[in-house]
């Protein structure tokens, strides 16, 4: 039964609720944490934690994303970032960072949009990509709705292994939310047909959408939009995605697809509203398979973008929504920060040791254990 209420007269609005707005409810038993399995996996690739990284410059390089790979998760480089687009990636950061931590801080967005003004160079690509290849980590790359048909074949040819399409808003009928430079707009089922890769996309916020986006074939749903303290897609579109109530929903929907397909399950991938293990904990319980983070990785000692933070839409040439935030730079590594050990009683560090501890606390042994565990509403 849809919750909904009044907001004026003949004007109804759903009730939706965020992941800080409900509690994981105990079970009847316990289990020690080292008989719980935090292991995802998606088609062939299995990872040992249930993370995808979000495609910002800010938080994968080539260098990091190795590194997320030998700890067990699975790295996303943008394709159409700066390590596509200049030889020389880390002295485009360095002006990025610059101009974050100077006299005018707000400047940094017009230098990421400049810099996001040179060409994608195939070459470069190549040469990202390089690292995770020839170390035999899964290769996985993003691009937008309007790219993935002329980028997609040199990814193909890159090594790219897991094809992320993403976009603030995505749907089947009409992928992206900016006129396409093709022709003709990306039809995202034809699309997928035609490769032998798997393809997540997103971001999308309701069930019908999610439900939509599996029928193209997806084998991921990404629910959210990388909402964090950087972004603004609230404040610039109007935007919003209560995360709670979106995993749930897109969870739903996978549900319902599973049933009407007689088996093929697609996984649900929470990325934003998550400010702390609690809340990685919170959207695997709402149905996730796996969370995307970003802002969480970005104070790693690792991170590319020297403690600063923002998503791929920052560098929109003609509206960003993303701000380019200076975090605490921890001093901590990425180990540290998924793993521990900690000192901070806040979630924002041993993430995942977290999950592996919430997971134990209330009796389940696994994900797909977890996802059936009780929720409460906060009032």
């Amino acid at each position: 039964m849809r919750d909904l209420v009044e907001i004026g007269m003949g004007r109804e609005a759903r009730r939706a609720y965020d992941l800080d707005q409900i509690e994981i409810v105990p079970s009847r038993r316990t289990r020690s944490s080292k008989a719980v399995s935090t292991a995802w996996q998606m088609d062939a690739y299995r990872f040992d934690i249930p993370m995808l990284t979000h495609p910002t410059d800010a938080v994968v390089s080539p260098t990091s994303a190795v590194r997320v790979s030998e700890l067990g998760g699975l790295a996303v480089l943008n394709a159409e970032g700066l390590w596509a687009r200049h030889a020389d990636a880390e002295a485009a950061l360095a002006k990025v960072v610059e101009a974050a931590t100077g006299e005018d801080p707000d400047s940094a967005v017009a230098v990421l949009q400049e810099l996001q003004q040179a060409p994608i160079r195939e070459d470069l690509i190549v040469e990202a990509l390089r690292p995770l290849r020839e170390g035999s980590h899964t290769v996985a790359a993003r691009v937008s709705p309007q790219h993935a048909r002329e980028l997609t074949p040199a990814l193909l040819a890159a090594g790219v292994e897991v094809l992320i399409v993403q976009g603030t808003i995505i749907s089947a009928e009409h992928v992206g939310a900016d006129p396409s430079p093709a022709p003709e707009p990306l039809n995202l089922k034809d699309f997928i047909a035609d490769l032998d890769v798997p393809v997540v996309a997103g971001g999308v916020g309701d069930y019908r959408t999610a439900l939509h986006l599996m029928r193209t074939g997806a084998a991921g749903v990404i629910v959210g939009y990388g909402q964090s303290t950087a972004t603004t897609t609230d404040e610039v579109l109007g935007v919003g995605v209560p995360m709670a109530t979106a995993i749930v929903d897109a969870a739903a929907a996978r549900r319902d697809y599973l049933d009407e397909t007689g088996g093929r399950y697609v996984h649900v991938i929470a990325d934003g509203g998550i400010g702390s293990s609690g809340d990685i904990a919170r959207a695997v319980a709402c149905g996730a398979d796996a969370v995307m983070l970003g802002e969480q990785l970005a104070e790693a000692a690792e991170a590319p973008g020297g403690g600063l933070y923002w998503t791929s839409s920052a560098g929109h040439p003609s509206l960003p929504r993303s701000e380019v935030t200076g975090l605490a730079r921890s001093g901590r590594s990425l180990e540290q920060v998924l793993f521990g050990p900690t000192d901070s009683p806040y979630g924002t560090t041993n993430l995942f040791g977290a999950l592996r501890r919430a997971m134990a606390k209330t009796g389940y042994s696994d994900l797909k254990e977890f996802q059936r565990v009780g929720l409460n509403l906060r009032t």
